[in-house]
C-alpha cells in the first residue's frame, strides 16, 4: 500500500511537470512556460498589443505613418495611451538591434503601466513588451515601413534574453546597468547590475542617458569606459546632474530631448513589480495544479490544500508584499528632479482619495513615492492573481497596516505611512 502511494505521488510530479524548488523568487529557476497551469505560448491572451491588433484588423483604429524614420511610432503611442514624456534612452548595445545602437544613436523606450515600446533609429522594426494579466509579458514587433494594413507580430524568440534569473525565471523585462565602451559595447567582465527600487543609485544607469538633478548622489549614467585595462572605471566628467543631451547626439531626431531621471526611477520599480506579478501568479497556479493532482491521486476533497502548498503560496505572496510596500527601497540621499513633464503627468494617471492623495504621487526627497504602496496594485495583473493569492495578500497587508505586524522588515513603516496607505486603498481599491 505504501509503495503504491509513493508511486502515485511520483507520478503526479512527472505528469504535472512540477520542479520541486522552494527558493525565494529572487533566486528563481526557469519556470516551464507551457506547464499545464501556465500555457504561455498556447493560452488565450488579452494584452494591450493583442487588443490593439484586433482593433486594427477590424478597422476600428487607424495608424498614421510619419517620415524621418518614425514610422507609426507616434500614432501607436497615442493608441496605447503612452506618454511621450516617459521617454528614456539607453545607448549600450543590449538588445537584438545592438549593431544600430550607440551613444550617438541611443534606443528610446516609452512606457505606461502595462506596455513598453522600443524605438531604434535606423532599425526596420518597433519593439513592444505588453503585460497580459495571466500569461505575463508578451513580446511583439511591427515593421517601420508604410503598409496598407499595419500589424503587430508576436516574437517569442525574445525569451532568449527576456526569461532569466533577472526576470525571476518568467518572461519579463529588466533595466540593466553596464560598463559601456565608447561604442556602447558592454564590458561584461566588469559586471552588470539589474536595477529596481532596491538598488543603490551608484550602481544604476550604466549605459543609459540620464537628464535631471540629483545633487551629490552619483550614478553610472551618461558615462563610458575609456581605459579597457580598468573596465569598471567610468569617465564621469560632465556626466552628473545633466539637464540636456544635445552634445551627446541629435536629440531632434527623437520625440523628446530627454531621458528623465524620474521616469527611470519609475520604470525600474515597475519592471521588477511586473515580473513579480507574473511569477507569483505562475507559482500559485502551479502549486494549485500540483495540489489538484495530489487530491485526485489520494481521493482527497478538491478543496484540500496541504501545508507545503500553502507555504509555497504564502512565501511567494510575502515576497511580493514586501516589494509593494517598498520595504527594502534604497533611500534617496539627495533630492531628485526631472526635466520633462513626466513628474506632473504620471500622478494624474491614477485614482485619488477624498483628500486628494494618490499612490502615484512622488516624494523625490528621501524616496521615490510619497506613499509606500505600489501603484501596480491597480493593475489587471494584480486583479487576475488566483483568489487564494489575493486573499493571502490582503490578510498580510491588513496585519501590517493595522499595526499588528510591526516586526522585522515591516518595522520601518511609520504609523503615518501605514494609516495613509490604508486610507488611500480603502477609497480607491475595492476588494473583489
Amino acid at each position: 500500500m505504501l509503495k503504491s502511494r509513493l508511486f502515485q505521488l511520483a507520478s503526479v510530479f512527472v505528469l504535472t511537470g512540477v520542479v520541486a524548488v522552494w527558493a525565494e523568487l529572487s533566486g528563481s529557476y526557469m519556470v516551464p512556460i507551457d506547464h499545464d497551469a501556465i500555457q504561455y505560448t498556447k493560452g488565450p491572451i488579452s494584452d494591450p498589443i493583442h487588443q490593439l491588433n484586433r482593433r486594427l484588423a477590424a478597422g476600428e483604429v487607424k495608424l498614421t505613418w510619419e517620415e524621418n524614420n518614425m514610422g507609426y511610432l507616434r500614432s501607436i503611442l497615442a493608441a496605447l495611451n503612452v506618454n511621450i514624456d516617459s521617454q528614456v534612452l539607453v545607448f549600450s548595445k543590449t538588445s537584438f538591434a545592438a549593431p544600430r545602437i550607440s551613444p550617438r544613436l541611443p534606443r528610446a523606450i516609452y512606457f505606461n503601466d502595462n506596455v513598453s515600446v522600443g524605438y531604434v533609429r535606423g532599425s526596420d522594426v518597433l519593439e513592444f513588451a505588453a503585460q497580459d494579466p495571466e500569461r505575463g509579458i508578451i513580446f511583439y514587433s511591427m515593421d517601420l515601413e508604410k503598409v496598407a494594413k499595419p500589424r503587430f507580430d508576436r516574437r517569442d524568440a525574445c525569451l532568449q534574453c527576456h526569461q532569466s534569473s533577472g526576470t525571476l525565471g518568467v518572461p519579463g523585462i529588466v533595466v540593466r546597468s553596464v560598463y559601456p565602451e565608447p561604442s556602447g559595447m558592454p564590458l561584461f567582465q566588469a559586471g552588470t547590475f539589474v536595477s529596481d527600487h532596491r538598488s543603490p543609485i551608484k550602481q544604476r544607469w550604466g549605459g543609459w542617458y540620464v537628464t535631471g538633478k540629483h545633487g551629490d548622489m552619483p550614478h553610472m549614467g551618461n558615462a563610458v569606459v575609456r581605459d579597457k585595462d580598468h573596465p569598471d572605471q567610468l569617465e564621469t566628467d560632465n556626466t552628473q546632474n545633466q539637464t540636456a543631451l544635445t552634445t551627446k547626439f541629435d536629440t531632434g531626431a527623437y520625440l523628446a530631448p530627454t531621458s528623465d531621471i524620474v521616469a527611470l526611477l519609475t520604470l525600474e520599480h515597475q519592471t521588477h513589480m511586473t515580473n513579480l506579478l507574473t511569477r507569483v501568479g505562475w507559482e500559485v497556479r502551479m502549486a494549485l495544479h500540483y495540489q489538484a493532482g495530489i487530491n485526485l491521486s489520494f481521493n482527497q476533497p478538491s478543496s484540500e490544500v496541504s501545508d507545503s502548498t500553502r507555504r509555497r503560496i504564502n512565501s511567494a505572496v510575502e515576497e511580493m508584499l514586501a516589494y509593494m510596500l517598498f520595504i527594502d527601497e534604497a533611500p534617496l540621499e539627495a533630492p531628485v528632479s526631472g526635466v520633462s513633464t513626466f513628474t506632473q503627468t504620471f500622478p494624474k494617471r491614477g485614482p485619488r482619495d477624498r483628500k486628494g492623495r494618490s499612490l502615484r504621487d512622488f516624494d523625490l526627497k528621501a524616496r521615490i513615492f510619497k506613499y509606500p504602496m505600489s501603484y501596480m496594485i491597480y493593475s489587471e495583473a494584480f486583479d487576475k492573481l488566483p483568489d487564494v493569492a489575493r486573499q493571502r495578500f490582503y490578510e498580510r497587508l491588513d496585519a501590517v497596516l493595522d499595526g499588528r505586524d510591526t516586526s522585522g522588515k515591516y518595522e520601518r513603516l511609520t504609523p503615518g505611512d501605514r494609516q495613509a496607505v490604508k486610507e488611500i486603498l480603502a477609497a480607491t481599491k475595492p476588494r473583489a
